[in-house]
């Protein structure tokens, strides 16, 4: 008999360490008609704890702000 992950233990574990490690997420993105480019986007997203986002920078006018 093999053993069963539990997949709530799984779920628990992956966003436990996307809020530790972090993540960022970039796109980029090009809306064509009839081969003609209309709209560009670029996309970028950083997904992590307040903790490892002010650790690397970000958002450090607002924890500043935000402290008790």
């Amino acid at each position: 008999m093999e053993p069963a992950k539990n997949e709530m233990h799984a779920i628990v574990e992956f966003v436990d360490v996307l809020l530790r490690e972090g993540v960022v997420v970039q796109a980029d993105v090009m809306v064509t008609v009839a081969d003609i480019p209309l709209v560009g986007i670029s996309l970028r997203a950083a997904i992590a704890g307040m903790t490892t986002m002010t650790h690397y920078g970000i958002f450090k006018d607002w924890d500043a702000a935000h402290q008790h």
